[in-house]
């Protein structure tokens, strides 16, 4: 069969995106003259800022008569099980590493479950032309990688590429400057395996991704596994204990040609497709003919472990920023992401005022907020809270095994800072070039907050990955902020002067001449209770104080939090306001009063 299935691996920046569109130009998917924008693979703001992919992309090209399905894989772990079931619908990986940096955290997570699931990888040292190219020591680290990732002995015997994805070559010595991408289509042609599969069994095929589309609805990808599909032709779902989600009929069906789903009439075992025309069948079911008992082997989608509340913005500067504040539109906006993101579950609280949104990990809700805040949404978003369950012996709540990678120096830290956050740790190895290999089973609501803290631990250098491992016993209090915060009485722009008296009290989060308002938290307080201060006091002016002495005020820089960063640090009875221009800490309540009176009633209960 002339196709091959293969999965792309790269860390941020090692040339992914421009290597692809080279293949694209050199398969003549697009005309020399055709402006494209670096958009194959991480199309979206959010994956080229943050550096991460978050939407697995199918994408394919043409070689002398082959046919390429090249599948983009996210590489957080909040995105794990998306990982393994994308993994399913290949052959082989290309593992795109930088000829300087050498293999990097983010690749090292897809690459462990590429090579675990038995695919054979083919190895390409990308930007050989760079002058602080160092190939065969990086070639040594992909190897001690493999080694470390437990790879089998054909995994290990892997074939090697040099390349530059900028000008477009490949060759199997690291001096190859010159040239075009001919070695790499012939390596994947000849070390990724055709597609073993039964053309002429009954058509399956298993739901991996799930899009949505404003005109035919859901739209589901997949490799189809055996049989042939055909426009038109009745399908079956059915989910991984073999119950019948629905019937229903394709109504269109699309092959993968460079960047663009194409409509065609009939596929084969061994395409990649997506398939048009069910309304209620979703990732990991099974789709095939109505004649169909039993479904093809899954991964279960792991279940939401963290939940966090979007309520509408009602704070004194709501409306400002945004033009969506509005609860019928942040409802309708997070059931459309709901339906589209198979990991996303969103519920109504009681007041209707207010939605539970539960998933899979901070960054995966911190990616979302990010996504509405950009579409103009205003919202106030609660503290993250984990979700428990009742089990056969009580109250039980979310397990994540964690893996961490940290240099000698940093280990000792790191045990006592995990076994803060009732961690146990399972597991302690060398990985070679002086760092430490740490295994914890930890539960997920000590972990909430904690990564920016491991980051300044290690000072950068660590790697942490987080996999839902199981529900397991309560593990009682987890201490969360020793600190109180310092909150805002009134409303009105900062002044010099105030903010410089509060500097003795803590540590600012504002700077002179923002906005603010009553309930507002500046600051974080330098003892444990909450302060209410007044940071709009002028100086009071007499002949002995001249109105000209502020200029000599000179104010620490103010600590801006990032999003995530918020939403570990707030308790509570914190809220995060969130809109388009800005990032604000909240009181949940903003009048003192109502502040005491509930938290009267808390103590009580």
């Amino acid at each position: 069969m002339n196709l091959r299935n293969v999965a792309i691996i790269a860390h941020v920046d090692h040339g992914k995106t421009t290597l692809v569109d080279q293949l694209f130009r050199q398969s003549g998917t697009f005309r020399d003259n055709q402006r494209v924008e670096e958009r194959a693979m991480d199309s979206n703001d959010l994956e080229k800022e943050r550096g991460i992919t978050i939407l697995a992309k199918c994408t394919s090209v043409e070689w002398h008569g082959t046919h390429i399905n090249i599948v983009d894989t996210p590489g957080h772990a909040d995105f794990g099980a998306e990982v393994e079931r994308i993994l399913s619908m290949v052959d082989g990986v290309i593992l795109l590493v930088d000829a300087a940096e050498g293999p990097m955290p983010q690749t090292k997570f897809v690459t462990g479950k590429a090579l675990s699931l038995g695919l054979r990888p083919i190895v390409v040292v990308n930007k050989i032309d760079r002058p602080d190219a160092r190939p065969a020591e990086v070639l040594d680290e992909v190897f001690e990688l493999f080694l470390n990732l437990d790879a089998n002995d054909e995994q290990l015997d892997f074939p090697t590429l040099y390349a530059s994805g900028r000008a477009g070559y490949a060759g199997t010595r690291d001096d190859v400057r010159e040239g075009d991408l001919t070695p790499l289509f012939q390596a994947i042609v000849d070390h990724v395996p055709a597609p073993k599969l039964d053309p002429e069994g009954e058509f399956k095929m298993l739901a991996t991704l799930l899009d949505r589309d404003n005109f035919l609805g859901r739209i589901l990808t997949g490799r189809i596994e055996s049989g042939t599909l055909n426009i038109n032709d009745p399908i079956r779902a059915m989910d991984v204990n073999g119950n019948v989600v629905e019937d229903g009929r394709v109504t269109k069906l699309f092959a993968f040609q460079g960047l663009e789903r194409v409509p065609v009439e009939t596929a084969k075992a061994g395409d990649i497709v997506a398939i048009a025309g069910l309304v209620k069948a979703t990732v990991s079911n099974t789709i095939g003919t109505p004649a169909i008992t039993e479904p093809l082997h899954a991964r279960e989608i792991d279940p939401p472990t963290l939940s966090m509340t979007f309520a509408v913005n009602d704070s004194p500067f709501a409306g400002k920023d945004g033009d969506k504040v509005q609860s019928r539109v942040i409802r309708d906006r997070l059931l459309r992401e709901a339906e589209g993101n198979v990991a996303i579950r969103v519920t109504e609280t009681a007041g209707g005022e207010a939605y539970e949104v539960a998933g899979r990990g901070e960054l995966q809700l911190g990616v979302l907020i990010e996504t509405l805040r950009r579409e103009g949404f205003e919202l106030g978003i609660s503290r993250p809270r984990v979700l428990f369950r009742d089990g056969p012996n009580g109250r039980e709540e979310p397990y994540e095994t964690v893996v961490v990678d940290v240099d000698d120096e940093f280990s000792g830290t790191v045990i006592d800072k995990m076994a803060m956050r009732k961690a146990e740790m399972t597991d302690m190895r060398p990985s070679g070039g002086g760092k430490t290999r740490l295994t914890f089973s930890a539960p997920s609501r000590g972990l909430i907050g904690y990564h920016g803290e491991f980051l300044s631990d290690t000072r950068g250098t660590g790697i942490m990955n987080r996999l839902f491992e199981k529900y397991g016993p309560h593990k009682g209090p987890i201490s969360g902020r020793q600190n109180g915060v310092l909150i805002s009485m009134e409303q009105g722009p900062a002044v010099p002067y105030a903010l410089n008296a509060l500097e003795d009290r803590g540590i600012l989060f504002v700077s002179p001449g923002e906005m603010l308002y009553e309930g507002m938290v500046i600051g974080e307080n330098a003892k444990p209770q909450d302060l209410e201060v007044n940071p709009l006091k002028s100086k009071q002016l007499t002949n002995f104080r001249a109105s000209g002495k502020d200029e000599g005020i000179r104010l620490t820089p103010p600590k801006r939090m990032s999003l995530e960063q918020a939403i570990a640090y707030i308790q509570d009875d914190e809220l995060v306001e969130v809109t388009p221009k800005a990032i604000r800490i909240r009181k949940r309540f903003l009048d003192p009063h109502e502040r005491k009176r509930e938290s009267r009633k808390a103590e009580a209960a």
